[in-house]
């Protein structure tokens, strides 16, 4: 079992399911009986898995220091803002940036909602993914 494998298995799932939606309230007029509910993402149960085990890796992965993930990406010039993140080149990036890069994703979402839902619909998140499993191939340089 290779070290990532709890995150690169998730890249044939997430490719061919469903990755969530917002939910708007268009059933609510806003008045004090019917307030409008604020919109949300409704991720689906695999993408809800995926941030579990996000989580999970960086327990049981204490090595590669991911809730210092911001200072991570800084030392590698990324500066954390979500443009900055999407475009970046992952072909230089080693396991613990690409793993920050994560990290800094599933954060971002407690702030502001959608920001997951972003990631995976620019393929982002897939590259950064296909990057670790590339990382861990024997042929690898």
């Amino acid at each position: 079992m290779s070290q990532f494998e709890i995150l690169t298995n998730y890249i044939p799932l997430l490719q061919c399911n469903d990755i969530g939606e917002w939910v708007i309230d268009k059933e609510n007029d806003g008045t004090a009986e019917h307030p409008i509910q604020m919109p949300y993402v409704n991720y689906s149960e695999t993408v809800r898995r995926f941030i579990e085990d996000v989580y999970t890796f960086a327990e049981q992965h204490q090595e590669m220091g991911l809730t210092r993930y911001s200072e991570i990406l800084k030392e590698n010039g990324i500066e954390g803002g979500t443009n900055d993140m999407e475009n970046v080149d992952t072909s230089h990036l080693n396991a613990q940036c690409v793993l920050a890069l994560i990290m800094g994703v599933v954060r971002a979402e407690r702030f502001c909602d959608g920001v997951i839902l972003n990631f995976f619909k620019s393929g982002a998140i897939f590259k950064w993914l296909e990057r670790l499993d590339r990382l861990e191939s024997p042929n690898e340089i």
